[in-house]
C-alpha cells in the first residue's frame, strides 16, 4: 500500500537581493517517514523549511500539504495545517517560564493557567520522554533544556509535520537518543519529521530517505539504506573530497597561559571549576574534552575574563590577568580571541551587519572620538572571501545568514584580530563536514604562527586528530591531560566519568605543563 503525500513542493525558488537561495527545488515527503536535507551551510536547507513553515513565501513555485495546495502568509497559516519547525537558534522570551512559553499565540489556551496547564505540560512531557519544569523561567535554563521546551512547544500545538533544523548541535548524546525516541514515536504515530543536519552519522541511523541540496538546487533523493557517508558526501559538495586534519609538532612552544588552582563558583555558590590547573604553550592545540556542563563555558569565559574567579591565578605570558575585565585585558595588548558556543548570544550582535560586527571587535582601539569604517569594510570583505560566507551582502544582518556563515563570521573575526591565545568553544557546531575541516586547518594555520589554541569540543575523533593535548573535566576537576597518540576514546570517556588518570608519581595527571 502507497503511503499517502504529506508534504510536496515543486519548482520552489527564492531571491534575497542577488543571492538565489533556492533555485527550482523539489521536495516530497511522506507520513510515517523521517526525511534528512543535507548540503553544505548555505545551499538553502533553512531557506527551503522556512517557506514550508510559512516565514518566507516562495518567489515561484507551488506547495501542497497532504494533497492540498496551500499559500502561506504566515507562520499561523503552517501551524493551522499541522506543521511545526525547531528552528537553529531559539524562539523563547527569556523572562518567560516553558509554561508561558508554550501558550504564546494560543487563545484557546489562554485561560488554562496554574496547575492545570502544569499538569497538561507535565503530562505530555512524560509521554514523549522529555524532561521540562514548566514553572522554570527561561533565562535559567541551560541550552539542551531550551532546546527541550522548543520541542514540547510544537508538540503542545498538535503537529503532524515536525521540522527540525540542526535539533542535535545543542544536545549531549543522551538527550539526542531522547529526541531519536521522540522522532520514532512521532513516525510510529504516522507523522512526517523532516531532519536537518550535518552530522552523517545521524542521518544514517534516524532517517528513512535523504534529499541533498547543493548551491540553493535539489541534487538527488535517495534511500538511506541504499548510500554511503562517502556517496552523500560527494552529492554535497559536487565532487570527491579527502578529509584528514594534518597535525604537526613544533619543538618550541613557549607558554602563554597558565592556570594555578582556579576555581569559579556558579549562581548557586557551589564550584563549576575547582582547583583547575594546566598550561597552554605556543604552536599547541589544547583540546577540552568532557560531558555537558562541566565547566566547559565556565573555563572559557574566566580566561577571557566575563567570569570571575574565585580562587586561583590565571598567568598570561607572565602577568596574572585574574579580575580584569575583558576590556583591561585587551589594554593590556593581550590579544585574547574568544569564540563563544552561543554565537549569537554572546559573540554577534545578531541585528548589526558584518561590518558593525567588526567595528565591535575593534572600537576601542580606535585613536579619536570618530570611528573609522574603512578598515572594518575591508576587513569584512577579505574575511567573506577567505572563509566563502555565503552572503547578500557585507551589510547584510549576520542573524538572516545560515548558522554555519555566522560561525564563519565570528570566527574569521577572532583570527583576524592576531591573537596569542585563541579560545574556541564548539568552534564547528551547527556547520557542514566541508566547512568544519576549513576551520581545523584554520585552527592548524594559527598554530604554526605560534598562537595557543585552546579547543573545546563535542567529538572525541576530532579532538584526537586534531589535538597536542587533551584535558579532560568531569563536574568541574580535571580528571587528566593526555597525549592522544598515547591513549584510547575509551580511555577518555573513563576520565570524562570521573575516574582520574593516575601517574607513576601518584598525580593526578603526569607532568603539569608539559608533555603527558
Amino acid at each position: 500500500m502507497q503511503q499517502k503525500i504529506a508534504i510536496e513542493m515543486k519548482g520552489i525558488t527564492k531571491t534575497f537581493g542577488a543571492l538565489k537561495a533556492n533555485d527550482n527545488v523539489n521536495l516530497t515527503v511522506e507520513k510515517g517517514e523521517v526525511h534528512a536535507l543535507l548540503g553544505e551551510n548555505g545551499a538553502g536547507k533553512s531557506t527551503l523549511m522556512n517557506m514550508l513553515s510559512g516565514i518566507y513565501t516562495p518567489d515561484s513555485g507551488t506547495i501542497a500539504i497532504s494533497g492540498e495546495q496551500v499559500a502561506f502568509t504566515s507562520p499561523k497559516d503552517s501551524i493551522r495545517k499541522g506543521i511545526g519547525m525547531i528552528h537553529q537558534h531559539f524562539k523563547l522570551v527569556d523572562v518567560m517560564t516553558a509554561k508561558e512559553n508554550i501558550i504564546i499565540g494560543q487563545p484557546a489556551e489562554f485561560f488554562l493557567q496554574g496547575k492545570a496547564l502544569s499538569k497538561k505540560v507535565k503530562a505530555l512531557s512524560d509521554q514523549y520522554g522529555l524532561d521540562i519544569d514548566p514553572d522554570k523561567k527561561v533565562y535559567d535554563m541551560s541550552v539542551g533544556e531550551k532546546q527541550t521546551l522548543e520541542i514540547i512547544k510544537v508538540l503542545f500545538r498538535g503537529a503532524e509535520i515536525l521540522i527540525l533544523d540542526e535539533p542535535t548541535a545543542v544536545l549531549t548524546p543522551q538527550e539526542i537518543r531522547k529526541l531519536f525516541r521522540v522522532i520514532r514515536n512521532m513516525k510510529e504515530q504516522g507523522c512526517a519529521v523532516v531532519i536537518i543536519t550535518h552530522k552523517l552519522n545521524e542521518v544514517m541511523e534516524i532517517s528513512d530517505r535523504v534529499t541533498v541540496l547543493r548551491k540553493g538546487q535539489s541534487v538527488e533523493t535517495v534511500v538511506t539504506k541504499d548510500v554511503g557517508v562517502s556517496s552523500l558526501i560527494e552529492m554535497m559538495v559536487g565532487k570527491k573530497v579527502e578529509l584528514s586534519i594534518q597535525k604537526k609538532t613544533f619543538e618550541e612552544r613557549k607558554p602563554l597561559l597558565e592556570l594555578d588552582e582556579v576555581t569559579v563558583k556558579n549562581s548557586e555558590g557551589k564550584d563549576a571549576l575547582s582547583n583547575v590547573s594546566f598550561t597552554l604553550r605556543g604552536h599547541e592545540i589544547l583540546g577540552v574534552a568532557g560531558v555537558a556542563n562541566s565547566g566547559q563555558k565556565e573555563l572559557c569565559e574566566c580566561i577571557a575574563g566575563l567570569a570571575r574567579a574565585d580562587k586561583g591565578r590565571i598567568y598570561f605570558e607572565g602577568g596574572n590577568i585574574v579580575d580584569k575585565t575583558p576590556r583591561d585585558i585587551i589594554k593590556l595588548g593581550i590579544r585574547m580571541g574568544f569564540i563563544p558556543e552561543d554565537r549569537l548570544g554572546m559573540g554577534l550582535v545578531g541585528s548589526m551587519d558584518i561590518v558593525h560586527n567588526m567595528i565591535l571587535k575593534d572600537y576601542q582601539n580606535q585613536p579619536g572620538i570618530a570611528l573609522r569604517r574603512g578598515p572594518c569594510v575591508a576587513q569584512a570583505r577579505k574575511i567573506v572571501k577567505e572563509l566563502d560566507i555565503q552572503t547578500p551582502s557585507i551589510y547584510t544582518p549576520v542573524k538572516r545568514l545560515s548558522g554555519g556563515n555566522i560561525q564563519k563570521v565570528l570566527l574569521g573575526r577572532e583570527i583576524d584580530s592576531a591573537p596569542k591565545v585563541l579560545i574556541t568553544a564548539y568552534a564547528v557546531r551547527g556547520l557542514d563536514i566541508g566547512a568544519s575541516y576549513k576551520i581545523y586547518d584554520l585552527l592548524n594555520e594559527q598554530k604554526a604562527k605560534g598562537v595557543g589554541v585552546l579547543f573545546v569540543g563535542e567529538d572525541l575523533d576530532v579532538l584526537m586528530d586534531l589535538c597536542d593535548r587533551i584535558l579532560v573535566l568531569c563536574h568541574g576537576e580535571v580528571t587528566g591531560i593526555v597525549d592522544p597518540s598515547k591513549v584510547t576514546k575509551e580511555d577518555i570517556g573513563l576520565l570524562m566519568t570521573g575516574q582520574r588518570q593516575e601517574s607513576g608519581d601518584g598525580n593526578k595527571f603526569p607532568g603539569e605543563g608539559g608533555e603527558a
